[in-house]
């Protein structure tokens, strides 16, 4: 009798790790998303600053393919550079699901002009939705922006973990 049990019961674990395996499970993989932004900067009451930044711009990414993105930040200067943080970053793929990241680091003069460019920025992953709603992770941060215009470029580099249904 104990061995039936013990058969009925490795039979049923069987089973069920492999509906698991074949309907997905976690995976990491690389996140890479390259696209364009642009800032409006200026009195922010929730910066301890009083001064921040609002982003919005749009990219490609071969994990989520066309992507739009949305952030706030808040601008700290420190003589010549720019420390951003207490940022929030949304990014919207074509079917909607959502990838949510925190981020922080400097702008940094480039010497021409107004350019400015990212360094020792970071983001990490927060949550999402849809295929995405138990993604984890981060990277960094590269790119730059005209601070007279508020145009730039943006590349977040990193991994995550998530569930693939």
């Amino acid at each position: 009798m104990f061995k039936h049990t013990l058969r009925a019961l490795t039979a049923s674990l069987l089973l069920a790790a492999t509906a698991q395996a074949s309907a997905g499970g976690w995976v990491t993989k690389p996140l890479e998303i390259e696209g364009v932004l642009v800032e409006a900067v200026g009195p922010a009451n929730r910066c301890l600053s009083k001064f921040g930044g609002t982003i919005s711009g749009h990219g490609d990414s071969p994990l989520m393919g066309k992507v739009v993105f949305i952030a706030t930040d808040c601008i700290t200067p420190v003589g010549p550079l720019f420390n951003f943080s207490n940022g929030k970053f949304i990014v919207m793929t074509t079917s909607g699901d959502q990838i949510f990241a925190n981020y922080s680091g400097q702008f940094v003069p480039t010497g021409e002009g107004s350019k400015y460019v990212f360094s020792g920025a970071s983001f990490q992953v927060t949550g999402g939705t849809g295929k995405y709603a138990m993604i984890t992770g981060g990277g960094t941060l590269t790119g730059g922006e005209d601070m007279a215009t508020g145009a730039g470029n943006i590349k977040l580099s990193g991994r995550v973990l998530y569930l693939q249904k």
